[in-house]
C-alpha cells in the first residue's frame, strides 16, 4: 500500500491502513511470490534445493536467521535481498528517528507528537530500500553502537536531567526499527555485547542505562557466522544460539558448472575486454582450480575457498587476454592456457595455507593448483594419456604429436604471441590439429587453438613432453632429450 497523497495520521486511519510487523510482511509476500510461482532470490545460484527452502521456511515461521558457512558463499547476499519481499512503501510518523508506524508508536518523540496533534499528526513514506542496516561485527563494538547510551551532550543543550529518557541517543538496532538487520560475523561480537542482544531477540524490548524502556521493537534479525571463528575467533554464546530461531547451512557450488554460472555472474568485465573470447572449456578449468584448491592438501579446508577466488580469476584471465592483445596489435583474441600464469595473483591472496603450503610457497601452490585442475579437466575431453601405458589403442591417438618431438622438434609459446604467430607455432606441430579435429568436429577456429595448447600443456602433466618455464612464456619438447640432455635441456 502506498499512498503518496495520504500526509497525516487522520487520512491514514480513513484509508484503512492496517499495521503489520515487519516478519508478518515478509511472510504475507512470501506466500504470494510462492503462489506465484516467481523466483523469490534473484541471481542465487546452487542454493535451490538445500539453502534457500531453508530460508523460506524460517521466513514463513517468522524466524530471526544466523546464516552459518565459510566465506564467499553468498550469505550476506541473500539477507540484503530478502528487502524485496519487504512491502515497497511503509508509513512513518515524520521526523521520528526509530521508524514509528503512527498506529503503533513506540518513541518518546511519536508518541509525544501523536498526543499534541492527533489525526494531524504528518506521516511520511520509507520505501523498503531504507529499511536495511548492516553492522559488521568487530572487537571494537560497544553497546552504545548497537543499542545506544546517555547523550551528555543532548542533556545539556535541552536542560534535561539525566533520569529523562529524552537524553539517550538510540544505537543501530533501535534505529533500524521495521527494518531488516544484518550482524555480519557474528562470533567475531565479545561474548558481553551479544548477552545485550538476548532482550531484544527474545522480548523486543531494548534495556540503556537503567531506564525502564519498554520499546517492543520491530525488527527481523538475520546474522551471518564462519563456522571456523567457532575455534579461531570467538564463538556464538549458547543463548543467543537459542534465542536465534533458525540457523541455516550454505555451501559452496555442488560442480563446475553451476560455479561457473555464478563466476560469469560476478565477474566484472570492462568494455574493452568484449573482444575477448573465452571457450566454456577455460571457463570450467577457472571453476576447477577453485574446486581443487578446496580439496588440496596446502590450503586449510576449515578457512574455506571463497567464491571470490574464481571471480578473481576469471577477470584476472580476461585482463591477460586483453593486455596481450593491446601488446600485439591484433584486435580480437581467444584465451590460451599461458594466460592462465595471469591468474596465479588471484589465487595467491585467497588461500589459507597450512604449513606444508607455507613450506611450498604460494607462488608454487598456485601453480600446482592449475596444473591439477588441468590433469583433471582434460580426461573429460580427450582420453587420458595415462591409458596409454595399457591400451596400445589409446596411444596412437597422441602418436603422430610425440613422435614430431621425439625428432628433436621443440616449440616456444610465450605470454605475449601476436594471434599469427601464436597459431603458426601450434600448426607447426605435425598431427596436433588433426587430432583436435578428430575428436570435437565442430569447434570454432579460435577454440580450435586453445585446445591445441591444453594438449601440450596436458601431455606434459602426463610426462609425455617437457614443459620448461622461459622468461616470457613456455617451451614443450620431448621427454627424454629434457632428460638426457637433449636440445631441450
Amino acid at each position: 500500500m502506498y499512498l503518496p497523497e495520504i500526509k497525516t495520521l487522520g487520512s491514514l486511519k480513513k484509508s484503512g491502513y492496517i499495521y503489520k510487523s515487519i516478519k508478518d510482511e515478509l511472510r504475507q509476500n512470501l506466500i504470494q511470490k510462492l503462489k506465484n510461482k516467481e523466483t523469490v532470490f534473484e541471481g542465487i545460484y546452487g542454493y535451490e534445493d538445500t539453502v534457500i527452502p531453508d530460508l523460506e521456511r524460517a521466513i514463513l515461521s517468522k524466524h530471526n536467521i544466523n546464516l552459518l558457512g565459510l566465506r564467499g558463499q553468498a550469505k550476506t547476499r541473500i539477507a540484503r535481498l530478502m528487502i524485496n519481499l519487504l512491502d515497497e512503501y511503509v508509513p512513518v510518523v515524520a521526523g521520528a528517528e526509530l521508524n514509528d508506524d503512527p498506529l503503533q508508536p513506540i518513541s518518546r518523540y511519536a508518541l509525544d507528537l501523536i498526543a499534541e496533534q492527533g489525526d494531524k499528526t504528518p506521516i511520511s513514506w520509507l520505501h523498503r530500500n531504507d529499511r536495511y542496516a548492516e553492522k559488521l561485527a568487530t572487537p571494537d563494538v560497544s553497546v552504545a553502537d548497537l543499542i545506544g547510551d546517555v547523550d551528555p551532550i543532548k542533556a545539556a543543550n535541552l536542560k534535561l536531567s539525566f533520569a529523562d529518557d529524552r537524553v539517550i541517543h538510540f544505537g543501530i538496532i533501535p534505529r533500524s526499527n521495521r527494518c531488516i538487520f544484518v550482524i555480519n560475523e557474528l562470533p567475531d561480537l565479545q561474548a558481553r555485547i551479544q548477552v545485550a542482544l538476548f532482550n531484544i531477540l527474545q522480548e523486543g524490548d531494548v534495556q540503556i542505562r537503567g531506564f525502564k524502556l519498554r520499546m517492543p521493537l520491530d525488527i527481523q534479525f538475520v546474522f551471518t557466522a564462519n563456522p571456523e571463528d567457532y575455534t579461531n575467533r570467538g564463538s556464538i554464546v549458547t543463548p543467543l544460539k537459542d534465542r536465534i530461531g533458525s540457523q541455516i547451512l550454505t555451501h559452496y557450488p555442488k560442480d563446475v558448472k553451476m560455479a561457473a554460472v555464478i563466476t560469469k555472474q560476478e565477474a566484472k568485465r570492462n568494455q574493452t575486454e568484449a573482444n575477448v573470447e573465452v571457450p566454456d572449456l577455460a571457463a570450467e578449468l577457472i571453476e576447477q582450480v577453485g574446486f581443487e584448491a578446496r580439496a588440496s592438501e596446502y590450503i586449510d579446508s576449515k578457512s574455506g575457498v571463497s567464491a571470490r577466488l574464481s571471480i578473481s580469476a576469471y577477470e584476472n584471465l580476461l585482463s591477460a587476454a586483453e593486455r596481450r592483445c593491446i601488446l600485439t596489435g591484433d584486435e580480437k583474441t581467444t584465451v590460451r592456457v599461458t594466460d592462465f600464469n595471469g591468474i596465479i595473483p588471484a589465487i595467491t591472496g585467497k588461500v589459507e595455507l597450512v604449513y606444508e603450503g607455507e613450506q611450498e610457497g604460494s607462488w608454487i601452490v598456485a601453480n600446482h593448483l592449475i596444473a591439477k585442475a588441468l590433469r583433471t579437466t582434460f580426461p573429460k575431453y580427450f582420453p587420458s594419456p595415462e591409458k596409454t601405458k595399457k591400451k596400445e589403442a589409446v596411444d596412437q591417438v597422441y602418436a603422430s604429436v610425440l613422435e614430431w618431438f621425439s625428432e628433436g622438434n621443440s616449440i616456444d609459446l610465450f605470454f605475449d604471441m601476436s594471434n599469427s604467430a601464436y597459431q603458426k607455432a601450434l600448426d607447426e606441430v605435425k598431427g596436433l590439429k588433426k587430432l583436435v579435429k578428430d575428436l570435437h568436429p565442430n569447434l570454432k577456429a579460435s577454440e580450435q587453438y586453445f585446445y591445441m595448447e591444453l594438449t601440450l600443456h596436458a601431455l606434459s602433466e602426463y610426462s609425455k613432453l617437457s614443459k620448461g618455464m622461459l622468461l616470457r612464456g613456455n617451451r614443450f619438447g620431448d621427454m627424454f632429450n629434457a632428460v638426457f640432455g637433449g636440445s631441450n635441456s
